[in-house]
């Protein structure tokens, strides 16, 4: 396993474990955490996880004749947002009757607990180090403590003595996958495909904040200076 992905995995254990003592306590800062981090995700999936995806698509069209839609990543993209979705709206009916959530609370830890494994594994597998592993860490380990801070707010009893702890299992297991087991690229497509829909469904619908909660001027920082790092480390790395 590269350093840099073995750096990546302990930070995001630590992120899962420890997210809500990272997130300042006082709601004007709260606020801006928020809205930087949201604007960072949107620029993350605009401008990194959107043209990877399609970078994806074209390979495999070249390893494989049977691909010809130009559209089969997508369609994998399509599930992810349907399965999250689904999961999502699932828990918000069962949250309106019972307001721990019962059972679907676990259900939710459970995929989100599948979500970080297939991120752990993307990742070192992916073999990232140097420059690149800083880049995925600081952009998902902000996506992780949006998610584990979502997932403590509705039940915050649970995350705290089991929760947190599922889902660092998660990398965990993500990471033996990836020291052990070598998919064909294809395969490695078809997980990045299904984590980017997943991921951009969280980002644009759970992780903005709203209009109530946010600080534009923030927000757009996020998004701008994320941009530019992002852009000029494609242009000088040739990502």
């Amino acid at each position: 396993m590269p350093f840099g992905a073995f750096l990546i995995g302990i930070a995001f254990i630590v992120i899962h474990l420890l997210a809500n003592k990272l997130i300042p306590a006082n709601k004007i800062k709260q606020v801006q955490w928020f809205s930087f981090s949201g604007g960072l995700a949107v620029s993350y999936v605009f401008v990194y996880v959107l043209p990877s995806l399609h970078r994806e698509q074209m390979k495999i069209e070249e390893f494989s004749n049977q691909l010809a839609m130009e559209s089969e990543l997508y369609f994998i993209g399509l599930i992810g947002v349907l399965i999250f979705y689904g999961v999502q709206k699932l828990a918000r009916k069962r949250r309106s009757m019972t307001p721990n959530g019962g059972w679907v609370f676990w259900l939710q830890l459970l995929f989100f607990a599948i979500y970080n494994m297939l991120i752990a594994y993307i990742v070192v597998s992916s073999r990232v180090t140097g420059v690149q592993a800083v880049f995925y860490g600081i952009a998902i380990g902000m996506h992780f403590i949006a998610i584990a801070h979502d997932l403590w707010r509705e039940n915050s009893y649970i995350y705290n003595r089991i929760g947190r702890y599922i889902l660092a299992t998660g990398i965990i297991c993500g990471w033996i996958m990836g020291l052990l087991l070598s998919l064909s690229h294809v395969q490695q497509s078809i997980i990045f495909a299904f984590i980017s829909g997943a991921m951009i469904l969280n980002v644009l619908k759970y992780e903005l904040p709203s209009d109530q909660e946010s600080h534009f001027p923030t927000f757009a920082f996020g998004v701008v200076s994320y941009t530019i790092l992002t852009l000029s480390l494609k242009f000088f790395f040739e990502w």
